[in-house]
């Protein structure tokens, strides 16, 4: 068995731009881009909405060195944020309002916008895209069918954003409500081989379900820049600590898939219906009540499912295992990013603690 810590990971991070007096999201990540120092500003992303900045990873191997990374990028966001008078901050929906709901000025973003409509219009939200390396097509797909079972649970444990537009909506992935009216948005489908997942595509893009074989938006796909697997469930983590737990989590599930699928064993056989359910389970509740556990369609304590996937994956591990143990036993004391938000909500500086939890060394 390949272990965890021999695969590649790397990590995109997609943050909100407030505006430090009103919290109102702000359209400055072209100015934000523009004052990154030059050996980050390669790193920088320009993203859907100009009041978002992703900041990436370099391809890494070790843990240590992903969280280093996470924090230097933050870091330097955040002082060009503030150098334009704005506030970087890790949340996964708008907290307070989005003035400006327009694509950024890309030729790429206005066809979006004019072949989704209205939805492409929503205030911005904020995702942690986890990036694994698999290089072969074929095993990329098959892993990706044998993770939807276990990608509720990661989505859970990831879950950081219960504040839209000033309240509390009530769920701990807001982002996920926000992103369902999006086509083509989702679980992945179960697909064999990469002939399944061509056609698969190809029907969806003849239907006008996705504007064209780049909008496979599923929660795990194939990548089609890199050769990786990319886990696309998450919210943006509210410290790169977190991102670093996820990251190591999704690392090692991705190690016992191929392991698996290497091996012959049948990828299992999920209903559809069932693996919304405990998205929407997961989104709602995040690590504070049950969780769906898709294997027995029973609900289960959410922790509980956490323990079987770390001790299905312990194998995998590798030097991984005391880095995934350590902050996943700090955020059973913690919380989740949803849970600390709302902790801090009532306070009148909320979104300034947001600010400073964002770049928190832990």
């Amino acid at each position: 068995m390949t272990t965890a810590n021999r695969l590649t990971v790397g990590v995109e991070e997609e943050f909100l731009l407030l505006d430090p007096h009103t919290g109102e999201n702000a359209p400055l990540a072209g100015k934000v881009f523009g004052g990154l120092p030059d050996p980050l500003r390669r790193r920088g992303r320009q993203e859907f909405r100009p009041s978002m900045v992703e900041m990436v990873t370099d391809v890494c191997t070790d843990l240590g060195d992903l969280g280093e990374q996470l924090l230097v990028a933050r870091r330097a966001a955040a002082s060009a944020a503030a150098d334009v008078g704005a506030r970087l901050v890790a949340v996964g929906a708008t907290p307070v309002a989005e003035p400006h709901p327009t694509a950024a000025d890309d030729a790429r973003f206005r066809d979006i916008t004019r072949h989704y409509g209205p939805i492409a219009r929503d205030p911005a939200v904020c995702g942690c895209h986890v990036h694994v390396g698999v290089p072969d097509r074929g095993l990329a797909v098959q892993i990706c069918t044998r993770l939807r079972g276990w990608l509720p649970v990661i989505q859970a444990l990831s879950v950081n954003s219960p504040m839209f537009c000033g309240a509390d909506t009530g769920y701990a992935s807001w982002r996920f409500a926000q992103l369902q009216r999006w086509p083509a948005l989702g679980p992945w489908p179960h697909l064999e081989t990469p002939e399944d997942y061509r056609r698969t595509v190809a029907t969806l893009v003849s239907s006008g379900a996705m504007l064209d074989d780049s909008m496979v938006l599923w929660y795990a796909r194939p990548s089609a820049t890199y050769p990786t697997v990319e886990i696309r469930v998450a919210d943006v983590c509210l410290t790169a600590a977190d991102t670093v737990v996820l990251a190591g989590l999704v690392r090692g599930l991705v190690a016992m898939t191929g392991a698996d699928a290497l091996a012959g064993r049948p990828a299992p056989v999920i209903a559809d219906a069932l693996l919304e359910g405990a998205h929407w389970n997961a989104a709602r509740d995040g690590m504070d009540g049950t969780l769906l556990d898709v294997r027995t369609g029973r609900a289960r304590p959410a922790w509980d499912l956490v323990d079987d996937l770390v001790d299905w994956i312990t194998p995998a591990l590798g030097d991984d295992l005391g880095t995934v143990h350590t902050g996943l036993d700090r955020i059973r004391r913690e919380g989740t990013g949803a849970a600390r938000q709302r902790r801090l909500f009532d306070d009148p500086g909320f979104l300034d603690l947001l600010a400073r939890e964002t770049l928190a060394a832990q």
